[in-house]
């Protein structure tokens, strides 16, 4: 903990570093040389492509840019590492070879300058792969100090507010968001190997269509009418199935005004997917070829680890429905507790806490998140949920009260979820109105009547799949919580 006299003298410090950028960018206009004029750089190479063909390519001239990084000033002669999107690359620098003027201006370069350097690939007598500088030009100039490594970076406050920093500083930061553009990929890629189509379905939504989550509402100032952020993509994703497109996706952000958690952010990316003539068996098989090619490209292999945890996801994966986790590990028989007032006392001895309102259905699902979920490290399909919580899905076939749905848990948490869509356009009204009595938010839950209008077009049997993205990166990242594989995540301003 610093006391407050180091804090004062620290910011004594940083103001004295501020003052001595703004006056050498002063001393550059002044001399006709504005670092900020300069609108293009001819660069050739990025530094891991020097360092991948090194043998290749030395004794020519390459160009590369970047960020000063460090700087070590001898004399007639300097070493300096330049930062760019792939790596960093050590340049040698000699007051022989740029002249006198250019050298001097190199050495008054501070770190975090933007810096275009021209040189020959070589190998120093320590045997590092290095390019020797012909040419130093300085590209923009940074009036702000980088933080040292390892203290103004370990806030990690600090790092999701100002993440350009986190991206400068840290190059591991810098390669989970390679591999989350990665990831997202192979996951389009696999989606439309398979014939689905690729689309854009709106974010403005008029009404908030899913009742277990809040929407951010806004107000439309031409139409004169109130509106929300869409807290889902199923039902416009639906309306593409009913007029003929069989296979359809969208990755895109939605929008849920609730709380923050390692596992939530209020905006997040959700990846759904609809297949026309197929079920929930079916997601299951795309559901597990998309993990599987993610794993196989990303990790090398279906096993990796997860902090610390071991996990295979080599297919197939375990299949089990919800009654019989809970039978498993809960060791309650629902298959032997017909009514809702069975099922509250089951609660009750169990010490699992319900509301009145509350069905056998509901207390099911209760007991399989308070019991079940944390168990579930390896892969699991959860299957067949109640239709309480389902009311987008199809019913079993063997019982009633039961849907074609499953969600997909990996390390305990939740990964993705999918239904045997329901296609019944009267089934789906009174589901709706049955929801909208039930869960109710303040008035929040309307019915989409245009979207029942759509069903009663006729819908074919369709299976639908939908996945936070987020969660994926987490898990193939090794990355803690959401806000670590996010580049901007949602925080409260600062005062």
């Amino acid at each position: 903990m610093q006391t407050n006299d180091q804090t004062r003298d620290e910011l004594a410090r940083l103001g004295e570093v501020l003052k001595v950028r703004r006056e050498k960018l002063d001393a550059l206009k002044q001399s006709g040389q504005d670092p900020f004029a300069i609108v293009t750089y001819d660069q050739t190479h990025q530094s891991g492509e020097v360092l991948a063909n090194f043998d290749a390519l030395a004794g020519t001239t390459v160009r590369i840019a970047g960020r000063l990084m460090a700087k070590r000033v001898m004399g007639k002669a300097s070493f300096a590492h330049v930062q760019d999107t792939q790596g960093r690359m050590q340049i040698y620098v000699r007051r022989e070879d740029l002249g006198e003027d250019d050298y001097s201006a190199f050495k008054k370069m501070d770190i975090g300058d933007i810096v275009g350097v021209e040189g020959t690939p070589f190998v120093t007598k320590t045997g590092e792969q290095s390019l020797h500088a012909q040419r130093v030009t300085l590209l923009s100039k940074s009036l702000q100090p980088l933080p040292e490594k390892f203290h103004g970076l370990k806030d990690t406050d600090l790092r999701y507010r100002q993440r350009y920093l986190d991206l400068i500083v840290n190059p591991e930061v810098k390669q989970t968001f390679l591999t989350r553009s990665r990831i997202q990929t192979i996951l389009r890629r696999v989606l439309i190997e398979r014939g689905f189509l690729e689309v854009e379905t709106p974010t403005l939504h008029l009404h908030a269509t899913n009742a277990a989550a809040r929407p951010f509402r806004t107000h439309h100032n031409t139409l004169d009418m109130d509106m929300v952020l869409r807290v889902e993509l199923e039902l416009y994703l639906k309306r593409l199935i009913i007029g003929g497109f069989d296979r359809v996706f969208e990755m895109g952000r939605i929008f849920r005004n609730e709380g923050m958690s390692y596992k939530h952010n209020p905006e997040f990316t959700m990846l759904e997917l609809y297949q026309a003539y197929t079920d929930y068996y079916g997601m299951m098989e795309i559901c597990e070829a998309m993990f599987t090619a993610v794993a196989l490209e990303v990790a090398g292999g279906y096993d990796i680890t997860y902090q610390g945890t071991p996990i295979n996801l080599a297919p197939p994966w375990r299949r089990m429905t919800m009654m019989e986790a809970v039978r498993e590990y809960a060791h309650v028989d629902f298959d032997a507790i017909d009514t809702d007032e069975a099922a509250k006392a089951a609660a009750d001895k169990a010490g699992v806490h319900y509301e009145d309102e509350h069905t056998r259905g509901d207390i099911i699902n209760l007991f399989f998140e308070e019991f079940c979920e944390d168990k579930l490290i390896q892969p699991t399909f959860i299957c067949d949920y109640p239709i309480e919580i389902s009311p987008l899905a199809k019913r079993t076939k063997y019982d009633s009260r039961l849907t074609e749905r499953f969600e997909v848990f990996i390390y305990g948490r939740e990964m993705g979820n999918a239904f045997t869509e329901l296609n019944d356009p009267i089934d789906q009204r009174e589901r709706f109105i049955e929801q909208a009595k039930k869960k109710n938010i303040e008035g929040e839950f309307e019915i989409d009547e245009d979207f029942v209008l759509a069903m009663e077009q006729g819908m074919p049997p369709t299976g639908g799949f939908g996945m936070g993205v987020d969660r994926m990166v987490m898990l193939f990242t090794d990355a803690p919580g959401i806000r670590d594989v996010l580049l901007f995540p949602t925080m409260k301003p600062r005062g």
